[in-house]
C-alpha cells in the first residue's frame, strides 16, 4: 500500500521526472500530459474521480466477462442507521462523507440489501481495486496450484522463474510470498526526492513512466531476514507471485483472470489490469493494478463467502479460502489497524472468522461469514491516511452486519 500522497510529492516528482533542464531540452515544450496526469492520480481532490477512470491514464489488459451472469437478487432491504462510537452519533450520510465513500454495497445471504454510489459515481464505472489486487492473485494461485500447473506451495519462485535465481527472491518460497515473509529488503516507502527508495523508484518508472517492469528490480534484490521468518508488507512480493503465474501457467494474468476466474464466478462486467513497462510489453500489475464494477467486486466477496462455489459448482479450490485466510496473527496491531494477515488477505477486527481484501485508499471487500454478509466499499481516502477513518469504517461494518436480516 503506498502510504504517501503523489501529491505531496509532486514538486520533487515534477523535478525529478517532468521538468527537462534547459541543455536537454527546449523550455517551451511543456511536460507530457499523460505522465502529468498519473502523477497526480491520487491527488485527494480529484482522487473520487481518478479512481474510476485508470483506463484513461495506464495502458491496460481486458478481462473480458462471460456468457452467463450470477444473479444478485435484491434481498429485504435495510436503511443504513446511524453510526455510533464514543458516545457520538453521526448520520449515515455523515459517516459516509467521513470515510470518503464512493460507492458501497451490503450482500446479505447473497442477496443486495444496501447499495449507494456518490460523487457522481455510476453502476457502470470501473473502480481501481488497488492492493484488493494481491486477494485476487492469492486466488489465481489457489486455482493454477489445484491444477497442478504449480507443484506446491513450497516450491521456490526461482523454479518457475529463473531469472529470480540470481537474488533473494531464488529460493523464497510461493507460499512465504503469499505471506508477506520474504525476508527481501524492500521496505513500502514511496520517498522521492535525492535518494529515492526502491519502492518510489519502481513506481516512478513501471508506472508512471512505463520504462521498466515492476517485478524487474527483483532480480537484484538482497535479503535482510530469513524466508519465513518475519511480515514485511512489500508489493514487490505480490509481483513476484503475477510472474511466477505467468510462467507457471503459460498466460498472461488477464487471461488467466479472465478463464479461471472472472468468467466461471458469472461477473456481470469486463474488467481489465492495469499495465507496467512499456507499451505493449509490460505485465499486468498483479499488486494493485485490478479495475472492476462495484457489483462485481461483491459477486467475488460472494464467491469467496461461499467456499469458491457457484450454484453448487466449483470456481475455487474447496478450502482454498480456508487456508488462505488462516490468518498468522501479529504481535501488536500494524498503524491502519491489521490483526492479522493470510494469504494476501487481512483480519482487521476481532469478528471470529471476518477477512479483507483490502486496498489504498479505503478499498474493501469485508466478508463477514458467521452473519453471511459481504461488504464492498471503495474509497477516496486522502494521503496520507487520515487517523479516523479505519476506526470509523470498520465499526460500521460491525454495526451493519449486526442488523436483522
Amino acid at each position: 500500500m503506498i502510504r504517501l500522497s503523489l501529491r505531496l510529492l509532486a514538486p520533487l516528482m515534477l523535478t525529478a521526472i517532468a521538468m527537462p533542464s534547459p541543455a536537454a531540452a527546449p523550455t517551451d515544450i511543456p511536460a507530457d500530459p499523460v505522465i502529468q496526469m498519473r502523477e497526480h492520480w491520487l491527488d485527494a481532490d480529484i482522487n473520487a474521480f481518478n479512481f474510476r477512470h485508470s483506463a484513461d491514464m495506464f495502458e491496460t489488459r481486458a478481462v473480458p466477462h462471460g456468457d452467463t451472469v450470477r444473479a444478485l437478487p435484491d434481498g429485504q432491504a435495510i436503511t443504513p442507521p446511524a453510526f455510533r462510537q464514543n458516545g457520538v452519533t453521526r448520520s449515515y450520510d455523515e459517516w459516509a462523507r467521513r470515510t470518503y465513500t464512493n460507492a458501497i454495497i451490503v450482500l446479505r445471504d447473497g442477496k443486495v440489501v444496501f447499495e449507494e454510489y456518490r460523487n457522481r459515481a455510476r453502476p457502470s464505472d470501473r473502480f481501481i481495486s488497488f492492493s484488493m489486487a494481491k486477494s485476487i492473485t492469492s486466488l489465481l494461485i489457489g486455482i493454477a496450484l489445484d491444477q497442478g500447473k504449480i507443484g506446491s506451495l513450497d516450491d521456490p519462485a526461482g523454479k518457475y522463474v529463473p531469472e529470480l535465481r540470481k537474488g533473494a527472491y531464488g529460493d523464497v518460497t510461493i507460499r512465504q510470498l503469499l505471506q508477506m515473509r520474504s525476508g527481501v529488503d524492500y521496505d513500502e516507502r514511496y520517498d522521492f526526492g535525492e535518494k529515492p527508495s526502491v519502492a518510489a523508484l519502481i513506481h516512478r518508472h513501471a508506472i508512471v513512466l512505463n520504462e521498466e517492469r515492476f517485478a524487474d528490480r527483483a532480480t537484484t534484490m538482497t535479503r535482510v531476514a530469513k524466508p519465513g521468518s518475519r511480515f514485511n508488507y512489500a508489493t514487490l512480493d505480490t509481483a513476484v507471485l503475477g510472474w511466477v503465474l505467468e510462467r507457471a501457467t503459460g498466460q498472461s494474468l488477464a487471461s488467466l483472470t479472465a478463464t479461471n476466474l472472472w468468467q466461471p464466478a458469472g461477473m456481470a462486467d469486463d474488467a481489465f489490469w492495469i499495465a507496467d513497462g512499456p507499451e505493449g510489453k509490460g505485465r499486468e500489475l498483479s499488486g494493485m493494478g485490478f479495475n472492476a464494477t462495484l457489483r462485481d467486486y461483491a459477486r467475488l466477496g460472494q464467491l469467496m463467502l461461499d467456499d469458491g462455489l457457484r450454484d453448487g459448482k466449483a470456481v475455487l479450490p474447496r478450502g482454498w479460502m480456508k487456508q488462505a485466510t488462516s490468518m498468522i496473527p501479529f504481535a501488536q496491531p500494524t498503524p491502519l489497524g491489521g490483526r492479522g494477515y493470510g494469504f494476501q488477505f487481512w483480519q482487521l477486527d476481532d469478528q471470529p472468522g471476518a477477512y479483507t481484501a483490502l486496498g489504498l485508499a479505503g478499498q474493501f471487500i469485508y466478508v463477514h461469514p458467521q452473519s453471511r454478509t459481504v461488504i464492498v466499499k471503495l474509497s477516496h481516502y486522502p494521503l496520507p491516511e487520515p487517523p479516523h477513518v479505519m476506526g470509523e469504517t470498520l465499526a460500521y461494518f460491525q454495526q451493519l452486519v449486526r442488523l436483522a436480516p
